[in-house]
């Protein structure tokens, strides 16, 4: 019998404390003096009063019931959510790094300078770039800061004409939402047969108004772009940019490079390809790098080696500026450190070969079972379809509910968009044949059910501590806080 978990709020009981502070060494302050009377609250926050013991008890019954990738196989297409080496923790809670002042005198936090200066080197290796900025704090902010150089750099040649971003059918949909965001017109187009970028269709709009072409390499269907060096001389034919989105550099790492391929930015997800724990809107991290006739418009400051020391360069004219406050998630920046450096350069290419190895693995075995759109040698990911099981009228989502009740985490459904009940698949390099083999077994059991016994499989998930929600209702009137 599943029990029923109270808020911390409803086991509140006045008077209780579960804390203990040192006494106030810091001065009153009259903060009337300094702020309106609007920005001052009137009353004392109302937190929940509960001893300690019960705050102990509390969240980690919480934790319990949360899943995550320490707890069981989680192939989560486009996320990566692959195994988190705990030493990795380890270095980034060492306190000469983790207790560093982002304003402290930069002489007296070399190391961690020297750090970032490293990082910088080794993603400009991986990705076959000039130089990286470790600022942007998530993929998508990578893609906005990646978005303004492009801008930046057509402007500082005069060329305000270039208006356009063109944004694949099959790209992760921040993409065009962050070419948006930056003022660019997005320009979309379609694949071809294959899955791939309709090299006609992009033909037909390459023109002197293309600021730049918006690309993932493998693509969101889990397939490399064949003709990625056709596609770059087009675009750079008629003066366009290209950009990377590194968010399946899972991949490719140490077998080929977004920079050989003709990209001239690209961001990596550092928090997705160097195993850094995410989800839930964070922590993250992506930076990205440029070619080197890009590189006087990254964000400041960049760090740079001066002789023996490591010094924040501000003196950029061309730079963007800043897109975040000091020198970027410094905590993640730290842990993805710390996988590079343990895995080195041959750790690096077999994580890519692994992952490629495992998606292969589950797409033949379940061929059978599934309709799969672009069924073809993938790399790290796949994306089969449920339309077969939805003729039964099980739909993709029934069949991540059932998921649940067998103790794995689905994969993403219905993305990409340019397949019917889609499900992608990414099993990471981490998980061994015999967590694969009983995903495989599971997955076919759910394709033979749902051909023989459709009806048992809507009504799931029924061993979670949550059921099935009404999910119009939950986008529509989500309850966001606690009320008494």
């Amino acid at each position: 019998m599943i029990r029923d978990e109270k808020l911390i709020f409803e086991k509140s009981v006045e008077g209780r404390i579960g804390y203990s502070l040192p006494e106030n060494d810091v001065p009153k302050v009259d903060l009337e003096a300094f702020y309106p009377d609007e920005f001052l609250r009137k009353t004392d926050p109302e937190l929940p009063e509960v001893s300690e013991v019960d705050v102990i008890r509390h969240y980690t019954n919480l934790s319990k019931r949360n899943y995550g990738v320490d707890s069981g196989f989680y192939p989560l297409g486009s996320c990566t959510m692959k195994y988190n080496p705990k030493i990795n923790e380890d270095i980034a809670s060492i306190e000469g790094l983790a207790q560093m002042h982002p304003l402290q005198d930069p002489q007296s936090a070399q190391g961690n300078l020297e750090i970032l200066y490293n990082m910088d080197r080794y993603l400009s290796e991986i990705l076959g770039m000039e130089r990286v900025t470790l600022q942007p704090a998530a993929g998508a902010h990578g893609e906005m800061t990646g978005l303004m150089i492009i801008k930046a750099y057509h402007m500082h040649r005069n060329d305000s004409k270039r208006v356009k971003i063109i944004v694949p059918d099959s790209s992760h949909g921040t993409n065009p939402a962050s070419a948006a965001l930056a003022g660019f017109e997005v320009v979309h187009i379609p694949s071809d047969e294959r899955g791939c970028v309709d090299i006609k269709a992009l033909e037909s709009i390459l023109d002197d108004t293309v600021a730049g072409l918006m690309l993932t390499n493998p693509n969101t269907l889990g397939l490399f772009e064949e003709d990625i060096l056709k596609i770059s001389k087009m675009v750079h034919a008629c003066g366009g940019l290209l950009y990377y989105d590194g968010a399946n550099m899972n991949a490719i790492m140490g077998i080929a490079r977004p920079g050989d391929m003709g990209f001239d930015i690209a961001h990596v997800n550092l928090h997705k390809t160097f195993s850094t724990p995410h989800g839930g809107g964070g922590p993250g991290s992506g930076p990205i790098g440029v070619i080197k006739e890009l590189v006087p418009f990254l964000p400041v400051p960049v760090i740079e080696k001066v002789n023996d020391s490591f010094v924040p360069d501000y003196d950029r004219p061309l730079s963007i500026g800043k897109v975040k406050s000091f020198y970027g998630n410094f905590g993640v920046i730290l842990r993805a450190y710390s996988y590079i450096r343990t895995m080195g350069a041959q750790g690096l290419k077999a994580v890519s070969q692994a992952a490629v190895l495992n998606a292969n693995y589950i797409r033949k075995k379940l061929e059978d079972y599934y309709e799969i759109p672009y069924n073809r040698t993938c790399m790290h990911e796949f994306v089969l379809s449920a339309q077969k099981q939805a003729k039964s009228g099980v739909t993709a989502l029934d069949i991540a509910k059932n998921l649940l009740d067998e103790g794995i985490h689905p994969p993403t459904i219905y993305f990409p968009l340019i397949v019917q009940e889609a499900m992608m698949i990414e099993p990471t390099e981490t998980e061994s044949p015999e967590t694969l083999d009983n995903f495989i077994e599971i997955m076919r059991q759910l394709a033979v059910k749902a051909q023989d016994d459709p009806e048992s499989l809507k009504n799931a998930p029924k061993t979670t501590y949550v059921s099935r929600l009404d999910e119009v209702k939950a986008a529509r009137t989500p309850v966001l806080r606690w009320k008494k």
